[in-house]
């Protein structure tokens, strides 16, 4: 008995040997890549594509603007640009072109300072140039879209400057230069306005309107008084932009359309209401850093938060209300998978609301129906806070 058991034992053992002795099987290996290995985007970017900006406040110094394709659940990211220290950016479409405006500093936190516009092509994601802002004035604050801004169709960009002294300096993009600086005492954010100009809120509840000569000096200007009530519907800053009606919504959820076509902009009449909906607590509101977005067709998107009190809209939103303009009334309300800090609508054909959650996940819904259509995980980095589509072939920039 014991016999056999050592035979089995040397049986295997022997097996074991024969099996070690041969060569193991692998898969053929994969071809050397080339380095560097370097992709390009095309010049004209789909629809479906959205830019979004990555404020990432664990290191402000090193923020981000992430290409997304919203279609891709797989593979979202298809470039990135670096966007330093309280960036803003732009998207230049017809000139082929992202510009991001930023600060730098020689020892990366201190020393000496550089203000500067940077200039991104869209199909290397490279810097093609820039242009150095004089002074050390550029406003340097948590991004909002209106503190950089075009207008005289796309050849001039406009940046905000705060030292605190608000004023907005008027650069020159195919010259490369800033041409003029304007001061806005009591005035701030950037609405381009008319063919060349533009206009900012007051502290006081006016707007100026500023038109510029082709010599990007002021040529004219004109306050309107009284365009928002500070006290009782102060305005979310950033509003939803129908052609060159801006769209904006209150801390209360009233809705105020301003015609910006001509040299001073036009507070529209009819002002009107969100509406109301039951299981606030203690009442819905507008809430989020992009709150209000618009599509192709002129539908409004509004984000809203059912915790609505004092102070709290910035707090972020579960739900998406859209409103008809026209009827100046909801027309639906969309639920959100988690709490949101900034929404968008694409161009595309079948448009697509894009929206950026509080938690960094990126999700996809159809802005038709509102049903979720897929989720892009963190695509947008760290802290994602503002969302800009891309304009179908042959539409305007941003």
């Amino acid at each position: 008995m014991r016999s056999h058991a050592l035979a089995l034992v040397l049986s295997a053992s022997l097996a074991g040997t024969a099996l070690a002795a041969s060569p193991p099987a692998y898969p053929a290996p994969l071809p050397e890549e080339p380095i560097p290995a370097v992709d390009t985007l095309p010049r004209q970017w789909p629809a479906s594509w959205v830019l979004v900006h990555d404020f990432h406040f664990a290191s402000i110094v090193d923020g981000r603007v992430y290409v997304l394709d919203t279609t891709s659940p797989e593979r979202p990211v298809r470039g990135m640009i670096r966007a330093s220290q309280f960036a803003n950016m732009l998207l230049a479409a017809p000139r082929g072109e992202v510009l991001t405006s930023e600060t730098f500093y020689s020892r990366l936190s201190r020393g000496e300072r550089t203000d500067a516009v940077t200039i991104w092509d869209m199909a290397t994601l490279e810097p093609k140039g820039e242009i150095v802002l004089p002074g050390g004035k550029r406003q340097q604050s948590v991004t909002y879209p209106q503190l950089f801004q075009l207008t005289n169709g796309g050849k001039w960009a406009l940046v905000a400057n705060f030292t605190p002294a608000q004023s907005v300096s008027v650069l020159d993009l195919d010259a490369r230069k800033v041409v003029s600086e304007i001061d806005l005492p009591g005035c701030a954010q950037i609405y381009p306005t008319g063919t060349r100009g533009f206009t900012s809120l007051c502290a006081d509840g006016s707007l100026l309107s500023i038109a510029l000569g082709p010599d990007g000096q002021v040529a004219s200007s004109k306050t309107v008084e009284k365009v928002q009530d500070i006290d009782r519907h102060p305005l979310f800053s950033t509003p939803a932009w129908v052609g060159q009606t801006a769209w904006f919504v209150s801390f209360y959820g009233q809705v105020q359309g301003f015609d910006m076509s001509g040299p001073v902009a036009k507070p529209l009449p009819g002002a009107f209401s969100v509406g109301t909906a039951e299981g606030g607590a203690p009442e819905w509101r507008p809430g989020g850093w992009q709150v209000i977005t618009s599509d192709a067709r002129g539908l409004l998107y509004v984000l809203m938060s059912p915790n609505g009190r004092e102070g709290s809209h910035k707090d972020g939103g579960s739900e998406v209300w859209v409103l008809d303009t026209a009827k100046k009334a909801r027309v639906a309300r969309i639920a959100l998978r988690g709490v949101a800090a900034a929404i968008s609508v694409t161009r595309e054909a079948v448009p697509h609301l894009i929206v950026a959650r509080g938690d960094g996940e990126i999700d996809v819904h159809d802005a038709a129906t509102g049903a979720f259509v897929r989720g892009l995980g963190r695509a947008g980095g760290a802290n994602p806070i503002l969302i800009t589509p891309v304009p179908a072939a042959g539409g305007p920039g941003q």
